[in-house]
């Protein structure tokens, strides 16, 4: 008998090989679709239709296997991976959103920055800079650049000279400078940048010479070169957008990608499939496969399904059921604990959430144990703080909410709300690291404000329209959740609950505290942890008491890898980076591979 992992090769053939006319030609399409294609119309399939056409196509695949000469398929395979990822990008640019989705698509495949992360952790590392010099004020940071590095081209742009300043002044002057010819590209809005105030950090940006440049901050910034290896900080093509503007163009810079990344964009279906291919003048360490896909596939369950069937080379945030499934067969199972929160926030310029009484109420309300039971299968931790507990700054002495129905129901008499009210949860479509079913979740809230007399409606919208609406304000409340991009604490605090985030960022809340604001600007103004993390604690106090939030969890970050994918790294950070990784049509052993993450690997950051 034919091994499981020869079935899925087969089917994975298949796929290159046969036209599958019972899936595409519904409404005429053409029979020689690209295999991405195949992939969108089996997505919008029942699941219940895609698994019976999978076993015809898996049993024809395998005569086909059979009886067709093998010389040329080994090769293909070995240069082809598909990701199944769990929705498709707001945007190709990771300047213009936050969405962890996007950052996926953009930041470590068609992109680059001047520092890095090295794989598999937070540790900084040389990109486009290869060296850098921080004056002993902090407030000067002067990067030499690499030369010889190429960007990539496309049908509407030829780059005639290599990555230098310019590019450098182009990327963050678009996004500091209003009168930039491009920052109103795109909408204008830059919600990383402007969550972080690098508008009044950065006072100027230099040009020394053509490979080399200097950052002037108004105040020293602990955690400003781990900012610089976040998505936003890619750096475009300077070149490809005089290029745009003289075609009369200039929005291609944000949806036909040019960058200095390893891959290449080729081609985008709006929830099907993203093409890229192995850029070969990469300056880094070149990518081992010639093909990349992302395979769009926002329902978990099938995206399990395709992976199983060997139609996917790595899935995307796996249920717990299927972490459980894959470690009972012939499967990779990648885990670290995730550094990352998800939590209710509460719309503060919304009544009745204006007041702290009933904030701390609706929060006393929600049994969160039986949340991480039923949603996360306790493949979480229950959150106490904004931050995990493997940050350094993570305050033990917070008080832990407490699920209390009673105490809810008299904080809401004393707010004068003894009849109770109605409110909105707005419930995320897409399945993330922090948060694996946003809807089930907000059912479950929904039965225990049932319970103190508070009437919730659940809302949702597609993906893209949803972080639109919410960044609006036109939530009441809402589940949404944070990767961290980088292991400094403040990159929790300062995007998702400063100031200047409730004005232009992710502070979903609306909440602005003076003295929260000024404890965390401290914080990232000086360099001594253990006086950040005085700072720091006393934020956290000061947040639980607010209650602008009712933290929920931080759960495991998890990918599913067959195991011909060699050398795959999971990032406590959640971003999917296949640096390094190569494809083998040698069958192994089934293993479960748990990476270990700690505040030790945080510290590194710094």
């Amino acid at each position: 008998m034919l091994s499981m992992l020869t079935a899925r090769n087969s089917a994975r053939r298949l796929l290159s090989l046969t036209p599958w006319p019972k899936l595409v030609n519904k409404n005429n399409r053409l029979m020689s679709l690209s295999r991405a294609s195949r992939i969108s119309s089996i997505r919008r399939l029942p699941l219940k239709r895609v698994l019976q056409n999978l076993s015809y196509g898996l049993g024809f695949g395998l005569l086909c296997w059979a009886c067709q000469p093998d010389d040329n398929s080994s090769s293909q395979q070995n240069d082809l991976l598909v990701y199944c990822s769990e929705g498709s990008p707001d945007s190709f640019n990771p300047q213009l959103v936050t969405s962890g989705t996007s950052f996926d698509a953009t930041a470590r495949t068609v992109y680059s920055q001047l520092v890095t992360y090295a794989s598999g952790s937070t540790t900084i590392e040389p990109a486009l800079a290869e060296s850098w010099i921080i004056s002993d004020d902090g407030l000067s940071y002067r990067f030499k650049l690499r030369n010889h590095v190429e960007f990539h081209g496309n049908n509407h742009f030829t780059p005639t000279r290599s990555f230098n300043a310019d590019d450098v002044l182009f990327s963050f002057n678009r996004q500091r400078l209003v009168q930039h010819p491009y920052h109103a590209v795109g909408g204008g809005r830059y919600p990383y940048f402007s969550s972080q105030s690098l508008d009044s950090l950065i006072t100027d940006i230099r040009k020394i010479s053509e490979y080399e440049v200097e950052f002037v901050l108004s105040r020293p910034e602990s955690p400003f070169l781990s900012m610089l290896a976040t998505p936003f900080a890619s750096i475009l093509s300077a070149e490809y957008a005089s290029q745009l503007n003289r075609i009369k163009q200039p929005e291609w810079i944000d949806s036909q990608p040019i960058g200095t990344g390893p891959f290449r964009f080729k081609r985008y279906q709006a929830d099907a499939f993203i093409r890229f291919e192995r850029f070969d003048n990469y300056f880094g360490r070149k990518p081992r496969f010639k093909d990349l896909v992302y395979s769009i596939t926002p329902d978990a369950a099938m995206r399990f399904a395709r992976f199983s069937a060997g139609e996917c080379d790595i899935m995307s945030y796996p249920l717990p059921v299927h972490l459980r499934i894959a470690a009972q067969n012939n499967f990779q199972v990648l885990q670290v604990p995730g550094l990352n929160v998800a939590y209710w926030a509460f719309n503060v310029e919304k009544p009745p959430f204006h007041d702290v009484k009933v904030r701390q109420a609706l929060s006393m309300a929600i049994n969160r144990e039986a949340i991480l039971k039923a949603v996360y299968d306790k493949q979480a931790l229950l959150a106490t703080n904004p931050i995990p507990p493997s940050s350094w700054a993570f305050n033990p002495n917070t008080p832990t909410t407490r699920y209390n129905p009673q105490i809810a129901k008299q904080l809401l008499s004393e707010a004068g709300y003894n009849n109770g009210f109605s409110i909105d949860i707005w419930a995320m479509p897409v399945q993330r690291a922090y948060n694996p079913n946003a809807r089930k979740m907000a059912q479950m809230m929904q039965q225990d404000l049932k319970a103190i007399g508070v009437d919730a409606r659940i809302i949702s919208y597609e993906w893209g329209s949803f972080l639109s609406r919410v960044a609006q304000g036109q939530h009441h409340s809402v589940l949404l959740g944070w990767n961290a991009d980088n292991g400094d604490p403040n990159n929790f605090f300062t995007p998702l609950l400063s100031c200047a985030s409730a004005d232009n960022g992710n502070n979903y809340a609306n909440w602005c505290h003076p003295e929260f604001d000024q404890l965390i600007l401290k914080a990232r103004q000086i360099s001594d942890n253990q006086q950040r993390t005085q700072h720091y604690h006393q934020a956290q106090l000061i947040a639980k008491q607010q209650a602008p939030w009712l933290t929920i969890a931080h759960a495991n970050s998890s990918l599913l890898v067959q195991n011909r994918v060699k050398n795959l790294k999971i990032s406590p950070v959640a971003n999917i980076n296949f640096d390094g990784v190569s494809l083998s049509k040698k069958i192994t052993k089934p293993q479960t591979a748990h990476q270990t993450y700690s505040a030790d690997n945080a510290r590194t950051a710094h």
